[in-house]
């Protein structure tokens, strides 16, 4: 195997990032070492790599800081309406890098660190992942923060700063097993606590009537710690602020329940309060009524708004008034985004402040939160709905279940007055569900306290409207809303890719990094044989050290030259890591055809995991790496086939996995997956997708041109027919004798042959109860995978088709989604306003 090219290599030849200055060099080499001497260790001679990765790290800080200090200035001058992105998850990965690309420091930092004799690669390996989220939802949280600041919107994202992030995963004996993700134990030069703006958040007590109205009494006090982290857009010196919560104990906590003098206990009983921040929920769509959750959300939201409130009162005003008094014009100056329902209690809670604490009559405080208040809904998997018991809201938070008792009183008389005599409809859209115990539905509430609804892709907005909130979209058919996904091109290309952004700025420009339409320009160079050759160039050395990263990681040996089949999720059943799987082992049933015919090798990888309370999908790791056992060590199949389970799934991990794939696995049943992100990455960086007509799949296929996906399978409608007609999965076993051999072999316990019974469960599900269908889209998917074979035979073909996704793929950046937020939901306008840097005077 031929060595790749490392990334400082690359760095020497011209490069998107620009030639470094030698001022900038010299200034960052002093800098680096002041922060090694003084701020770190005394002594050079003992430091050690971390020491570096700090020393750099801090550097890199001092060229935000400032921007991040005049850009706040500049929203207290100008008195923007600010957005406030509220997220239980922020699945941010590594910032060193990014920090580096979007502060155009990259080349400078490169050659500094290279003249003192380090590597910078390996200092950017050193880096802990932030790790605060599951998947999906958390990145997409990170790349829109990404996008705001790029786009000049004063902007803030709110979280919860978890102690322990998504866990780590280690596979033992092909069995998933959870580790804690203990991600500040070296500590994060990122964030700067700021315990000037600690908050105070109420659990517990009860509701007192008084004269002046009802009261919230004898609570118990947690503390909220805010600590800030700066998000730097790219190259315009906007740097906005991402606030995560910490939770502390008062000083006085507990203790004057301990006047027996059980001092010692009182100050342990501290944890309990400080367990709220402790970790993140590791549940990907999938609902735990846990009340430490519950806390979660209350925690968050209840300091978010406090520190909302507090800068609506400070801001400069056009006027000479200190504080502002009047909340006329809130919603004219905040926008709250609530990324699913997990932040839906800021709907209860900011009507209680504006009606207990304000003193605002319901009918003002009701209009100024719905104005405020938008939804995003990222599931229609009825598992995934948040519905909590009312005995809980009862001990924990009593006066918002009087004011969710209220919002949903006055709503269903407006449905009654709508539809008189409707009784069911009133019971389908109640915010209570009758039942035992009776439950709030978290959906519901979002959707009546907002005034924007949207789905995550045109296919999932539409099933919203048509199914899951049809009665409410039949009254408000205007608020409801698509904004498609997308992802930031400066982490997603620039950053995982650089080659390929490389022989893209030299065919187009560098626009692209921040107009991604910009990218249909490639479309002019489809037939140029060099081009051609280029981007099949850059994917072969992605390839090449994706297969040295395997080698030293995992000790195997493949083949780089193999189709990198390739499946980046978190496992859930409707995802269908089965089907993927079912496909392997046909492939190796084949094995003497496959040897005899010379067909295409093939290395599939999984990068995936599994909540750790969740049965099945860890059972479905351990027949994908049962299964690896029996395929790699089979002589006869050799090279030609390779079945590798990448543990402990990350975003630094993906962003190796990502620039080396071929073709991407999008294959959840049609109607099921909200949107998708990771099928964007893909497109982006040069992989073919097949896929179902699924999500934004939809508009890739429309984007690109169906004909350069590997579309198959049902339909949305197709799935609906099925479900009146009832799915036989039985039927599909007897008739087709390729799934029919897989199936007896995965019973009877081939790949198991030590636990024979291993998998009865799981076959038992396949054949008897399952809800997504795997057997029906059976046929159509191995179809479909010859065809990759076959078009993978003619790299130049393939390699044309990789170009038009190349160039499709500029309606997938989270600059046009967040665009289409700013102007459609919080009405603001995006700015392409650059900030003078700190080095030159303002004016």
């Amino acid at each position: 195997m031929s060595k790749p090219l490392t990334d400082h290599e690359k760095r020497k030849q011209i490069s998107v990032r620009g030639i470094a200055g030698l001022g900038d060099v010299a200034e960052i080499k002093k800098s680096f070492n002041r922060h090694l001497h003084f701020t770190l260790v005394k002594d050079r001679n003992v430091a050690t790599p971390r020491d570096y990765y700090f020393a750099l790290a801090h550097t890199v800080r001092d060229h935000l800081v400032g921007r991040w200090i005049r850009t706040q200035q500049y929203y207290y001058e100008k008195d923007p309406k600010r957005i406030h992105y509220l997220s239980l998850e922020f699945y941010m990965g590594r910032t060193l890098q990014n920090t580096m690309i979007n502060l155009g420091l990259q080349n400078a930092c490169d050659e500094a660190i290279y003249q003192l004799g380090l590597d910078l690669e390996e200092l950017e390996e050193i880096e802990e992942d932030a790790g605060l989220g599951n998947g999906g939802l958390g990145r997409l949280a990170a790349c829109f923060l990404d996008s705001m600041a790029s786009l000049g919107l004063a902007a803030y994202g709110y979280g919860i700063r978890y102690e322990f992030g998504i866990f780590n995963q280690k596979i033992t004996n092909g069995w998933q097993v959870e580790e804690a993700d203990d991600w500040l134990r070296y500590g994060n030069p990122w964030e700067k606590a700021r315990p000037e703006y600690m908050l105070p958040v109420h659990f517990y007590g009860r509701v007192e009537q008084t004269h002046e109205g009802p009261k919230w009494v004898d609570t118990q006090v947690v503390l909220a710690m805010p600590y800030d982290t700066p998000v730097p857009g790219y190259k315009n010196n906007t740097v906005n602020t991402m606030r995560l919560w910490s939770a502390k104990a008062p000083n006085d906590f507990n203790l004057q329940e301990f006047n027996v003098g059980d001092y010692i206990q009182a100050v342990l009983d501290r944890n309990l309060a400080e367990n709220i921040s402790r970790v993140l929920y590791p549940n990907d769509n999938f609902f735990e009524g846990k009340e430490l959750r519950l806390k979660q959300e209350y925690f968050v939201v209840a300091a978010t708004l406090q520190d909302i409130i507090r800068r609506f009162k400070s801001s400069k005003f056009g006027c000479r008034d200190p504080v502002r008094t009047s909340f006329e014009a809130f919603s004219e100056k905040v926008a709250i985004q609530l990324n699913d329902t997990h932040p839906a209690l800021a709907i209860p809670e900011l009507m209680r402040i504006l009606v207990d604490i304000e003193r605002l009559d319901w009918e003002k405080a009701w209009e100024i939160t719905t104005k405020t208040c938008a939804y995003t809904n990222h599931t229609v998997l009825p598992e995934a709905l948040e519905r909590w018991p009312i005995y809980m809201f009862e001990k924990l938070l009593p006066r918002h279940l009087q004011i969710i008792y209220e919002i949903n009183q006055r709503h269903l008389d407006r449905v009654a007055a709508l539809y008189p005599g409707d009784s069911d409809r009133l019971c389908r859209m109640s915010l209570i569900e009758e039942g035992n115990p009776k439950r709030i539905n978290m959906a519901h509430l979002c959707v009546v306290g907002s005034h924007a609804v949207n789905g995550v892709a045109r296919i999932h907005s539409d099933i919203v409207k048509t199914t899951v909130f049809k009665d409410f979209c039949d009254i408000e058919p205007e608020k409801f809303q698509n904004k498609t996904n997308g992802i930031t091109p400066r982490r997603w290309l620039l950053l995982c890719n650089p080659g390929l952004a490389d022989i893209i700025a030299e065919k187009i420009g560098e626009e692209f990094l921040t107009d991604l339409f910009q990218l249909r320009k490639l479309l002019d160079f489809v037939d140029d044989s060099v081009f051609i050759r280029d981007v099949a160039n850059v994917k072969q050395e992605n390839k090449l050290k994706f297969a040295a990263y395997l080698e030293s990681e995992y000790k195997v040996n493949i083949n780089p030259e193999s189709i990198f089949d390739i499946q980046v999720k978190r496992i859930h059943e409707y995802k269908r890591q089965l089907l993927n799987c079912l496909h392997v082992i046909t492939l190796y049933n084949s094995k003497n055809y496959m040897y005899t015919q010379k067909t295409q090798e093939r290395v599939h990888t999984g990068l995936i995991s599994a909540a750790p309370g969740y049965h099945m999908a860890k059972m479905i790791i351990k027949l994908f790496t049962s299964v690896g056992e029996v395929v790699n060590h089979d002589p006869v199949v050799g090279d030609r086939l390779k079945v590798i389970f990448l543990e402990n799934y990350r975003v630094s991990l993906a962003e190796k996995v990502i620039p080396a794939a071929d073709l991407s696995e999008q294959i959840s049943t049609a109607g099921t997956e909200a949107s998708g992100t990771g099928n964007m990455k893909f497109m982006l960086n040069g992989a073919l997708t097949i896929g179902t007509m699924d999500g934004a799949n939809v508009e890739m296929a429309e984007e690109a041109g169906e004909e350069n996906l590997f579309i198959f399978g049902m339909r949305v409608e197709d799935v609906e027919a099925m479900d009146k007609k009832g799915y036989n999965a039985r039927e599909y076993y007897e008739r087709l004798p390729e799934l029919k051999q897989v199936i007896d072999q995965i019973s009877a316990g081939y790949f198991s042959p030590k636990e024979p019974e291993l998998f009865k469960d799981m076959v038992n599900m396949l054949m008897n109860h399952d809800r997504f269908k795997v057997f029906a889209d059976y046929e159509a998917y191995i179809r479909c995978q010859e065809k990759v074979n076959e078009l993978y035979r003619n790299p130049k073909e393939w390699t044309k088709k990789v170009i038009r996704n190349i160039a499709a793929s500029g309606k997938f950046s989270s600059d046009r989604t967040i665009a289409e937020y700013a102007r459609e939901i919080w009405g603001v306008e995006p700015s392409d306003v650059k900030i003078p840097p700190p080095n030159e005077p303002r004016e």
